[in-house]
């Protein structure tokens, strides 16, 4: 049941064959984006890549400061919500005219059943149009993160999109908008074809200034790390990322390349299955039972993994260990809080004991092999540092292409996965991966293990609607503190950004790992 796109040097060569000027930008990663549905998927490789094409009310600038977009202005309803005053004058790419119906549309469609993103509007009540270029959105709390944390909320022309059929998401069924995109972004989609290429040309009625000089811009997924690097290196690529990190010295070596470095937003870590019965990959030593439910379980699994290993080895220094699930930058983030576990197999074994499990026993982890750096070998290197201390793991690892499909249908005790908060702040992790799951408030939506804990859930609201940093600070810690003695995850690494790119060409390396296409500059 794997689904994956490999194409070798001369396929990559052949799609680009005919389209050699240098106004064409050809650009290459490991992971084609699922759908081009912007309320579909609220998946880093989709976002990323519509944010080409989609515009929301706001964006973030190369510094991850959020500025103007569709909405030109914006200011609180006292401490009832946000009122939006949207540009005026801006067109789809169909030609429809943009105004606040298409926001109210958007609002509605991305807070659907069907929506992947419907948790950024937890605390919302209401969205009213004032007039055709003023929206007020209500929410339940003060929310003084509310602007930020809706950058990547792309709005879509509600007359097209219901013409299309495409009224609500395409998330669990193909619709028009898996294929076809609308937006009124800087660039438009002429083409596509899942898995193989995916064609932009730049739109000339975006009401922005465009710089960049692109007339074409092709996109292939390549999973194959070695092939992106032979086609950067032979010229048939512009753009290429992640860099493989054994390959970056024979990069930087390399006449007629560059290697673009940066840290990633995204931690790294490992969660548990804290709410079933017994385990899913199981076997007689815990018949019955779910091992992970007990905290000295999961802290011998953390004590057993050597998080300066796998950054030094597997990761060749290119990252930086870390105790939370934000890293330095991050709004909430401390130091002090910032302490891992020792890595400890002694320790680890006798708490194994101390559960009652000596022997161990058998349980499945499941991780992508083409979502983030080194991810298969990540988890292959920490099943071999569990099996040390008597577990016994089945090492599951599929395409990212069904991968969060299968998390959501619960198919793992353990699982890999990365986070980088869309807000740079500490709530954005505690709202989506601590707080209990609860699809009707639109919470804990990627708490995938089901933990609970109503310390977490009571401080989510404060931590929303607090003002004053100290105070503020204080309720981020209390839930750190319970990040770390109740082991609910285990963090690893916060990620490394390495991109290769041709002499000639530069881009713009933001902290969330998006590749925005209008900050290209190509001098030929």
């Amino acid at each position: 049941m794997f689904r994956m796109a490999t194409l070798t040097a001369a396929a990559v060569v052949s799609l680009s064959a005919g389209a050699a000027a240098a106004e064409t930008f050809r650009w290459a990663a490991q992971t084609d984006p699922s759908t081009l549905d912007p309320h579909a998927a609220s998946v880093a490789p989709v976002l990323g890549f519509l944010n080409n094409v989609y515009e929301g009310l706001v964006r973030r600038g190369p510094d991850m400061s959020i500025e103007p977009s569709l909405a030109t202005a914006w200011e609180p309803i006292g401490t009832q919500g946000w009122r939006f005053h949207l540009r005026e004058g801006v067109r789809f790419q169909g030609g429809e005219s943009f105004d606040a119906d298409d926001v109210l549309f958007s609002y509605e469609r991305a807070t659907s059943e069907q929506s992947d993103v419907t948790s950024w509007f937890a605390q919302v009540t209401a969205v009213e149009v004032v007039d055709a270029h003023t929206v007020d959105f209500y929410t339940s709390v003060p929310n003084p993160l509310f602007p930020g944390s809706i950058a990547n909320f792309m709005i879509m022309d509600r007359g097209w999109t219901e013409a299309v059929g495409a009224a609500t998401p395409a998330r669990d069924e193909e619709k028009a908008t898996t294929l076809r995109a609308n937006g009124t972004g800087p660039f438009q989609v002429v083409e596509r074809a899942p898995d193989v290429r995916t064609v932009l040309a730049p739109f000339d009625g975006w009401w922005g200034e465009a710089t960049h000089g692109i007339t074409r811009a092709e996109f292939t997924p390549v999973s194959a790390a070695a092939t992106r690097v032979a086609a950067l290196l032979s010229g048939e690529l512009d753009f290429m990322e992640p860099v493989p990190l054994q390959d970056v010295p024979r990069l930087e070596a390399a006449d007629g390349v560059d290697v673009v470095r940066g840290v990633e937003a995204r931690v790294l870590f490992f969660g548990f299955e804290h709410r079933a019965a017994e385990l899913r990959y199981g076997d007689d030593r815990s018949a019955g039972a779910n091992p992970f439910q007990d905290v000295r379980v999961r802290q011998a699994v953390y004590q057993a993994i050597n998080a300066d290993a796998i950054v030094s080895q597997i990761m060749r220094g290119n990252a930086r260990t870390v105790g939370l699930l934000v890293g330095p930058g991050m709004g909430g983030y401390t130091p002090e809080q910032d302490r891992r576990l020792a890595y400890d197999p002694e320790r680890a074994r006798a708490l194994l004991a101390e559960a009652g499990y000596p022997d161990g026993f058998r349980f499945g982890l499941r991780c992508p092999n083409d979502r983030y750096i080194n991810d298969e070998a990540i988890c292959t290197a920490t099943a071999a540092m569990l099996a040390a201390i008597g577990l016994d793991v089945e090492l599951i690892t599929v395409p990212v292409s069904l991968y969060f499909n299968e998390l959501r249908e619960g198919l793992f005790d353990m699982y890999l996965l990365g986070w980088s908060p869309g807000t740079f702040d500490a709530e954005h992790p505690i709202r989506f991966l601590m707080h209990t799951n609860d699809p009707e408030a639109r919470l804990g939506s990627w708490n995938f293990g089901r933990y609970s804990n109503p310390e977490v859930d009571s401080r989510l609201g404060p931590i929303q609607t607090e003002i004053d940093p100290a105070a503020r600070q204080a309720l981020v810690d209390a839930v750190h503190t319970v990040l770390r003695e109740d082991v609910v995850y285990v963090p690893t690494h916060v990620q490394p950004l390495v991109w290769g790119v041709r002499d000639g060409v530069t881009v713009v390396q933001r902290a969330d790992n998006f590749f925005i296409l209008r900050w290209v500059s190509i001098d030929g």
